[in-house]
Formats: structure tokens, C-alpha cells, sequence
């Protein structure tokens, strides 16, 4: 083995033994093991209980194709070996470091590999071979748990709700009603499939609406909400959205907006993923903003949590 990949072995060997250790002791069998910590080995490796999820940025990497498929093969023994695993419970997903929401919901694969995995006590659907992601961001399970201590009695809103674990955690928490929004109806589906398995399904109290959130946030009614979780794309120019989404631009209108559904007092969680973003905290008509990233960030993710989430209070 040569020094580099002896040097990743080492590394992966040792943040393993520690989060390992970690998780046991909160009962948590999902979470981050590796995230780019070597520039040469630009991978993020996640343990979702047996199986094992590798994904691989993009990066400039030199080498020729022979020589990348030799790079990614001994990098994956390398993977299987330190975490114990068979090489058929190893998945690999190729990304690039820029995704458009469209291409988030294209299907890459069809094997469906599909499990249900278990977070807090709930149940949820991961697929490890056919989508981006997995259906379960590991970096909002502290953020869920707050959503399910507060959401007794509430009506909860969830917008760009991807496969619904928050609506999971939601009503889970004793919610009086979920509203789950978002534009891919394969995600909503995920949603509803996530409620069944945790026996929350209910038509009569839960909702789940196909449409573009930007649009459909004019169509809901004011002052109705009293809990709602907002985690749109950093950027989307999906051909089905009518607008062209970027964060930093919009957060300004899109928030005040979804404050306008809101009751007095009720609680906004907001979270986006790019790296260098500023809220503009006089423009939003709230009656308090509490940066919570901080308290936020999951064991796994310490020191490399990307994303930034507040605490608004209408």
C-alpha cells in the first residue's frame, strides 16, 4: 500500500474509533464518519447502521482514467476494510460540487437499495443507490429533535420538505397538523411513506402539497402557523419553479413571507446551506433571531458544518 493510502487508512482508522465510541453512548446507529479531511481523498463516508454510504466530490485530480479507477478502487478496499464491511454494503455516489434542486431529484440509478433506519426512536426510508442524497440529512438531527419538543398541539408547517423526516419528528412530538410542501412529488411520496412506518399517517390531520414553494407561500393563509421549518436550496433554477431561487438574494422576501402565514409567537426554523451567508437580520420583520448553528451541530459534524440555522420569532 502506498503512503498516501496508508495515510487515509490511518486517518479514517482514527476518526472511526471516536465517533464510533460517541455514537454508541447516544444510541445514534446514522452519522458522518469522514468528510474530506484529506485533500487527496475527497470523499464523505456515512454509516447508516450496516451499510455505508461513500460519496465523491468532483475535484482536479490529474489522473487519467485508468489510473482514477485504480485511485477510487483501492480507495473503497480502504473504506471496506477499516469499517468491516462487504463490499456489496458499500454505495458509491459520484457528485459535483454544484447541484441545481433539478438535479437533486433526477434518479441516477435504479437498484434500490432501500432500508428503513432508525433516528431518535422513528423510523425512516433511506436509499443509498438511487438519488444525491439519502433521504436523511444526518446534519439536522438535533434541529428534529427541537421541532418534536415543541410541536405538541401546533400547526406545523414544513416547506421544501424533501422526504419529511422534520414532518416525521413533527407529528411524532404530538403536532395538531403537519403541512408538508414541496415540488417533487417523488420526495412527497418518501414523505407520506416516512409517516406510515412511524404509524403517523393521517390524512384528516396531515397534508402534503405538490407545489413550488415560492409560489404556493401566497396561496396559504395568514397568521395560521404556529411551528414552521424552512430549509430551502442555496440555489435553484429548476425549469419547474417559476422563479430563480438564490438564498442570499431572496432570503429577505422569503422569509418575511412565510412569517406573514405565521401566528403571533409562533417559531420559525430556518437553515440554508451556503458556506458565506449573511442575514440580513433588520430587513426581517421578526420579534427576535437567535443564530442557532452552534447548537445545532451534531457530534459528526463538528468543525465541518456547512450549513447555518436561526431560531425566529414572529
Amino acid at each position: 500500500m502506498s503512503d498516501k493510502f496508508q495515510m487515509f487508512e490511518n486517518r479514517l482508522s482514527k476518526v472511526y474509533r471516536h465517533l464510533r465510541k460517541t455514537a454508541r453512548r447516544q444510541g445514534i446507529t446514522c452519522f458522518r464518519i469522514y468528510d474530506r479531511d484529506l485533500p487527496e481523498f475527497p470523499l464523505i463516508i456515512e454509516l447508516y447502521e450496516e451499510k455505508v454510504y461513500v460519496a465523491e466530490y468532483q475535484s482536479q485530480h490529474g489522473m487519467d482514467d485508468d489510473a482514477y479507477d485504480e485511485w477510487l478502487r483501492d480507495s473503497m478496499n480502504v473504506v471496506a476494510k477499516v469499517l468491516e464491511v462487504p463490499a456489496d454494503d458499500l454505495f458509491l455516489r459520484t457528485r459535483q460540487r454544484k447541484q441545481n434542486r433539478q438535479s437533486q431529484y433526477e434518479k441516477l440509478d435504479f437498484s434500490k437499495e432501500e432500508l428503513v433506519v432508525q433516528e431518535d426512536g422513528l423510523k425512516f426510508k433511506v436509499n443509498l443507490s438511487d438519488y444525491l442524497d439519502s433521504g436523511l440529512f444526518l446534519d439536522h438531527r438535533i434541529t428534529r429533535h427541537m421541532v418534536r419538543e415543541e410541536a405538541a398541539g401546533k400547526k406545523v408547517l414544513n416547506l421544501f420538505c424533501y422526504t419529511g423526516s422534520f414532518s416525521v419528528y413533527a407529528a411524532a412530538g404530538g403536532a395538531a397538523s403537519v403541512t408538508s410542501i414541496d415540488l417533487s412529488k417523488t420526495y412527497l411520496q418518501w414523505a407520506e411513506d416516512n409517516m406510515r412506518l412511524n404509524g403517523l399517517f393521517d390524512p384528516a390531520k396531515h397534508q402534503y402539497i405538490h407545489a413550488d414553494v415560492l409560489q404556493h407561500l401566497d396561496e396559504l393563509k395568514l397568521n395560521t402557523y404556529d411551528l414552521v421549518v424552512l430549509d430551502p436550496p442555496t440555489f435553484s433554477n429548476s425549469k419547474r419553479m417559476k422563479d430563480f431561487l438564490d438564498i442570499q438574494r431572496d432570503h429577505v422576501t422569503l422569509v418575511n413571507k412565510v412569517l406573514l402565514t405565521m401566528k403571533k409567537d409562533g417559531v420559525l426554523y430556518f437553515s440554508n446551506n451556503l458556506r458565506r451567508f449573511e442575514l440580513d437580520e433588520p430587513a426581517i420583520e421578526a420579534a427576535s433571531i437567535k443564530n442557532i448553528t452552534k447548537q445545532t451541530e451534531p457530534f459528526d459534524f463538528q468543525g465541518k458544518l456547512l450549513r447555518h440555522c436561526f431560531r425566529i420569532i414572529k
